[in-house]
Order: structure tokens, then sequence, then C-alpha cells
């Protein structure tokens, strides 16, 4: 038996692998569920049900995707460009505190229409800053961007912790560590009433849209594709590497700042401990489920979002443990990462 490297990939392979690997995930979690005592089908059921079976559920599982669609695309655009940027969460954090600084008073007295976008173009700065400091260690000193971005998550939490129980608290909530809200202005409007969906939805797939815009039809989307696939083939052929690298890095922080942003603005108000259900690591999952595809990234969201919130349907149904939600996300990636091994090699005897 060897393996060998395919000469062509095959477009087939490249569309089935990320259904491959949803349905070995899933395979793979139904003996859990199975071994939980819970009949598969109908816990799968629940769950579909759960998540899209109702106009509150609907609007709660895009609720759930949206920031799921941004921090995907922070990783996808990281990631095409060989930049492991494992900081989104830091990064939506920092985003989300930095535009709750800028919107909880509105000193300039602007309307909606003006100061929506100038909290999220704040979000975006922030994230920036937060990954192009790695990379500026990466390429200065050869210092391992993996190591730096994850560890300054724990940082960056460390810092919005401090903040939300000194100079950012709110003295209306009787010791809960929250900071101040932002004022209704700085708020994205409702798409559906009496529901958590908003704005930010359609600020996503927007950005979706032009983040595979850019990657298919520019000159930076082919300069970021070669300075991933080979360094020094990109350099030989003129392309400007580092500064490259240092607008993907933006583009990339600056996504996940904007993630953190459009939550504040969009369903929290303000920045608490609890803001992000992880949205910065499972965009990883999301981004390597839609094979770093922008486009791919809208519907691999929502399929992540579908089993977080279906899986609480199906924990109050038959007992299970929600986790079964984490364990499906988890495997979905491992699965993806053999998918896509087995797209790009072939096993011969």
């Amino acid at each position: 038996m060897r393996i060998e490297q395919r000469e062509h990939q095959s477009k087939v392979l490249i569309v089935v692998a990320p259904l491959m690997a949803v349905v070995a995930s899933l395979s793979i979690a139904g003996v859990l569920i199975a071994l939980a005592g819970a009949p598969v089908f109908e816990a799968y059921k629940v769950i579909f049900v759960g998540a899209f079976g109702s106009k509150f559920a609907i609007t709660e599982t895009l609720t759930r995707a949206t920031p799921l669609i941004v921090t995907g695309l922070a990783a996808a655009v990281a990631f095409r460009a060989r930049i492991w940027n494992i900081g989104a969460e830091g990064q939506l954090y920092m985003g989300a505190l930095l535009a709750t600084a800028v919107g909880y008073q509105n000193f300039l007295g602007l309307p909606s229409f003006a100061l929506i976008p100038l909290l999220i173009v704040t979000g975006a700065v922030a994230g920036m800053v937060m990954l192009v400091i790695p990379l500026g260690l990466r390429l200065r000193f050869g210092v391992d961007e993996v190591v730096t971005t994850l560890l300054l998550n724990f940082v960056v939490l460390l810092f919005v912790s401090m903040m939300l129980d000194g100079p950012m608290k709110d003295p209306l909530a009787f010791g809960w560590p929250q900071s101040v809200p932002v004022v209704d202005e700085g708020l994205l409007p409702k798409l559906v009433e009496r529901s958590r969906l908003h704005l930010g939805l359609v600020i996503a797939i927007a950005l979706a849209i032009m983040v595979y815009v850019l990657n298919q039809f520019t000159v930076f989307g082919l300069e970021s594709k070669a300075a991933g696939f080979n360094p020094v083939a990109a350099r030989f052929a003129g392309v400007p590497f580092e500064k490259t690298l240092i607008k993907v890095a933006c583009l990339s922080g600056g996504l996940a700042g904007i993630a953190g942003a459009i939550e504040v603005t969009g369903v929290k108000g303000l920045v608490s401990n609890d803001l992000s259900a992880s949205f910065g690591y499972a965009g990883i999952v999301v981004a390597m489920l839609a094979s770093l595809n922008p486009i791919g990234v809208i519907f691999a969201a929502i399929f992540t979002a579908m089993m977080f919130v279906g899986s609480e349907s199906m924990s109050r149904t038959f007992g299970i443990p929600s986790f079964i939600a984490d364990v499906v996300v988890s495997l979905s990636l491992l699965t993806m990462l053999v998918a896509v091994f087995l797209s790009n090699y072939r096993i011969r005897r």
C-alpha cells in the first residue's frame, strides 16, 4: 500500500468532501446517542425541528449563525494564505470592547446610520491590531503565530475582565461583570419583530460575498493564494510577500473584530464575559467545513448553528447532554481533514 498525490483534484471530490465529513461525523455521533439510550434518527429529527421547526427556532439559528459566518470568514481568509490565525476569539472580544467604548455615550451625537458603521469599523480596527502584532513577530523573528494568537486569546479575555470590573463597569449592573451599554442609536435594527435576528445577518452575508469577489477577481486574491500555496515561487514571481500577508492579516483580524462589534450591537448591547459561545474557535471548524470557500462558509455556519440550537431541544426531549453538539462539530473538523487529505491523495496497492 502506498499514498500518492493526485495529479488533478476532482471537482466532484471537492464538492462531496464536506458532505462526506458531515455524514461521517453524524454517523459517529449517532453511536454515542445510541449508547445514551436514545433513538438516533429521532434524536436527529428533534435537532432539525428544534433548529428550523418554527419561526422562533429559525430566527435563533440564524442569530447564532451570524457571528459564525464572520469568524469563519476570518479563518478562511487567513488559512488560505497560510496564516494560522487561532486568535479570532480574542480578536472578537477586543472588537466588541472597543466598539462598546466608542458607542456607550455617543459623544458626537451621531444618528444610527452614521454611528453603526463607526462602531463596526472600530471593531474591525481592534481585530486588525490583534492579528498584525503576531504576524509582525512571525515576519521579524520567526515566531509561530499559532502560539502567539492562541495565547493572546487568554490575554484579551483577562483584559476584558479587568475592564468590566473597572473603567467600563456598568454601575447599574448590581455587581454583575458587564460593561456599560451601547446607546440605542448604535444598535442594529431587528429583521424580524419580537426576535433576536438582526441586520448583522445581512452584513455577514454581504461580507462573505465581498471576500469571494476579492479572492476570485482581484490581484490581491491571486497574490494571497500564491503566498499561501508556495512562498518561494510567489517571491520569485514578484509577489510582495510580506505586504500581502499584512493585508491578509488586516482582513482576517478585521473580520473577527467585526464579529464582536456585530454581536454587541445586534444581540447583547454590551460586553460581558459570556459574549461569545466560543465563536472564534467554532469559526475554524466552519472555515474547514467550507473548504475555505467564502460562500460555503455561510452554509457551514448554518449547519454548525443548527447543531448548537437543535441539540438543546434534543437534550430536553431525550435527556442527552447538549454537549453532543460540541462532539458533532469537533468530529466534523476531524472528518473534514480526512476528506481533504483523500481529495488530494489516493491510496494504491
